[in-house]
């Protein structure tokens, strides 16, 4: 798979609802981590959207129903699957935008994609066969994330298991790798690595400044580290970003520690479109 990698390799434009995305303009995906209300997943989403309108780029909503690998057994999952898929699709018709949620087990894929536009696989599940040629079947759009313990070049296994299932509407999400114990770093290479597949690979800036497990019962975070990582990476290819938002991270029931600030997204656009414009010159 690794041939000459002097420049960018091309990938191909992917579907998620009535969004077109490919390399020509960047786009996001940004939500709170997990659903904790209809009045923050309303928040969030209301006001991404108008930051995205205003820099003209592709937005998808994402936010979780359930965290199942949350680090404690009294740390906060999110609603569950029924109460969280109906405040999705309360969300998407009342707020129009194209929404994004993760899927833990085959059981979950229909009901999921019933309203989402795009079905996540989480990290550590990035290898479940089942699961990915589930959500492929599903004809939704499916964003891989590559698990903390895979080198970039494998994940190229994920991408044919959901092509398997006749479906070409994939992403790749680069989210860091396994340093040591309760650390992560980046290899800005995997981007490129991974453009290879043919795909549009995403940059998680939020889940890269985790620190796994590190508070003992919940995982730490360096937000401080998220704007330079999301300048690097879409320095280095990354067509657009993941990042976990919330009107008041120190409160968020899930991954508080590495998650943006919502009055700090405008700020962080600002910085990475000229870089994402200069690249693709």
């Amino acid at each position: 798979m690794l041939n000459k990698i002097f420049e960018m390799p091309p990938v191909k434009s992917v579907q998620v609802g009535d969004l077109t995305l490919d390399d020509n303009r960047f786009f996001l995906i940004a939500g709170p981590c997990a659903i904790e209300s209809l009045a923050i997943i309303y928040e969030v989403a209301e006001q991404v959207k108008e930051i995205a309108a205003l820099f003209d780029i592709p937005y998808i909503f994402k936010a979780s129903y359930d965290k199942a690998n949350r680090t404690s057994i009294n740390s906060y999952r999110g609603p569950g699957i029924n109460e969280g898929i109906e405040s999705l699709r309360k969300l998407k018709q009342e707020k129009k935008v194209a929404v994004l949620t993760d899927i833990h087990d085959t059981s979950q894929v229909e009901k999921a994609a019933e309203v989402v536009d795009c079905l996540q696989i989480p990290a550590f599940l990035c290898r479940q066969t089942d699961l990915l040629v589930a959500a492929g079947l599903s004809g939704k759009a499916v964003n891989i994330k590559k698990g903390q313990f895979l080198s970039p070049d494998l994940m190229v296994h994920a991408v044919k298991k959901v092509e398997s299932a006749s479906n070409e509407n994939i992403l790749l999400t680069e989210r860091g790798a396994s340093f040591g114990y309760s650390n992560l770093v980046v290899d800005m290479r995997s981007i490129m690595i991974m453009r290879q597949t043919g795909y549009p690979v995403v940059f998680d800036a939020t889940h890269s400044v985790q620190l796994p497990g590190a508070q003992g019962d919940s995982s730490g975070g360096q937000r401080e580290f998220i704007f330079t990582l999301a300048k690097a990476a879409i320095a280095a290819g990354a067509s657009g970003l993941f990042i976990e938002t919330h009107p008041f991270p120190p409160s968020a029931l899930s991954d508080g520690p590495n998650m943006l600030a919502l009055d700090r997204m405008a700020e962080m656009l600002e910085r990475i479109l000229p870089i994402y414009d200069a690249v693709r010159k």
